[in-house]
């Protein structure tokens, strides 16, 4: 039978500090004194970017530091590599010299993150103390583990940022293929049109913008077979939905730029979904967001999966079907998401504090119209990006399972490490 874990407290390892915000007459954009940190506004991915300095910091944290978040969201981690001027929203760690490593206590901190939103309090928003900070439980490790379960963990980290670092590069190519399918298009030879600037002869000026000459110019609803809004109000409310069985519902939340979300599931019944047939969702159709949202445009677009069962489309979620001889699904889908389409939403765009638009106004949208060739043709060079962008963003969805799994053992003993040979201090 093992033995018991057991833990020391944080601040027999480590020197606390707990931000204190400076006179702001001292802060300013010039880049004189310490780059100043309110709280966890401008934490990146692994460190924290800030425009804002200050020459008279009252509270400094020391190079190699964990930077935390003591106030809503509390525990939410960054790394210092330099020092910074905090303000009271943030509190600074840093390990006492050979007695304890600055980044395992950051995992530590992290793997039992609970133990922190648990002794938080506050009517308006949640916050710690100095003292909920200085007990925080860390396991009870020497010295030398402490290292080497730090490398273990910090070797999954870079990967990880490698494989994100890989997705935004995915993410900007592309971001500049939209833009020349949707401005060049595909010629004969199968690759992108030139330029305009180096072949006006190929292009037409349009209400749009410049495009293909071979490209038609149409209102929306020549393209259309069919586009149909969510049921009314009172036909699909919350009150119908059912747990885990049923018929999907497709909601606002599930439609995203170019892909359907699956982490939102809602479900009604068959019954129920069967006076609902107008809005039935199948493989391949459109699904255009009616309202915006704070990150999400209105008008943004997904095509509902093909390994999905059939849905219902709710509210403020537009179902379209194309003409088979005219658009392909896909392609219109494209297009909703470009910045052709995106310029034309804005002027038809209504609401005060959510951007919303109609069907009715939809319709009403132009949208230019290669031939089905050049359709599948955009739409295949697309997703040959799409699908790389989709590998990478499986594995370090993997790669995140594997190190919080990894950190559950190492951190709490079920995984035992080998000291010999000890690798170099991260911290």
């Amino acid at each position: 039978m093992s033995e018991p874990q057991t833990f020391l407290q944080l601040c027999d390892l480590a020197d606390i500090t707990m931000g204190q915000s400076p006179d702001s007459a001292n802060c300013n954009t010039e880049e004189r004194g310490l780059p100043f940190l309110q709280g966890c506004a401008e934490f990146g991915k692994q460190s924290p970017s800030t425009e804002v300095y200050c020459h008279q910091p009252l509270r400094a944290s020391k190079p190699d530091s964990i930077l935390m978040s003591v106030r809503a969201p509390v525990g939410k981690l960054n790394w210092g590599e330099q020092g910074y001027c905090i303000g009271r929203g943030l509190g600074a760690i840093k390990a006492k010299l050979g007695i304890s490593d600055t980044r395992f206590l950051g995992y530590s901190i992290e793997q039992n993150v609970a133990f922190l939103h648990r002794r938080s309090q506050g009517s308006t928003f949640s916050a710690i103390g100095t003292n909920d900070i200085k007990i925080f439980p860390i396991p009870a490790v020497s010295y030398e583990k402490q290292k080497k379960i730090s490398f273990i963990l910090g070797t999954i980290d870079q990967t990880i940022e490698k494989t994100e670092a890989l997705i935004e590069k995915y993410q900007q190519i592309k971001a500049g293929l939209m833009h020349d399918l949707f401005t060049r298009g595909i010629g004969a030879d199968g690759q992108l049109r030139p330029p305009r600037e180096q072949a006006p002869e190929l292009y037409q000026h349009t209400p749009m913008g410049w495009i293909p000459k071979e490209w038609a110019v149409k209102s929306m609803d020549y393209a259309l077979e069919s586009i149909v809004d969510g049921p009314f109000g009172s036909n699909l409310k919350t009150e119908h939905y059912v747990v885990d069985a049923g018929v999907r519902v497709v909601r606002l939340q599930n439609v995203v730029e170019f892909d359907y979300n699956d982490n939102d599931k809602a479900y009604i019944s068959e019954r129920h979904a069967n006076f609902l047939l107008r809005n039935k969702v199948v493989s391949g159709d459109v699904l255009i967001a009616g309202l915006g949202e704070e990150r999400y445009p209105v008008g943004r677009a997904c095509c509902y999966p093909d390994n999905l069962a059939s849905a219902i489309n709710k509210a403020d979620c537009f179902r379209a079907r194309c003409k088979l001889d005219v658009m392909k699904n896909r392609f219109l889908m494209l297009f909703l998401n470009s910045g052709l389409a995106r310029r034309q939403v804005r002027r038809y765009e209504q609401g005060v504090t959510r951007p919303r638009i109609n069907t009715g106004n939809f319709k009403r949208l132009n949208i230019c119209v290669p031939n089905l060739e050049e359709q599948a043709e955009i739409v295949a060079k697309f997703d040959a990006v799409q699908s790389m962008i989709q590998v990478e963003l499986s594995n370090v969805t993997k790669l995140r399972e594997q190190k919080s799994g990894l950190m559950h053992d190492l951190l709490t003993g079920k995984v035992q490490v080998n000291v010999n040979p000890p690798e170099a201090s991260h911290g």
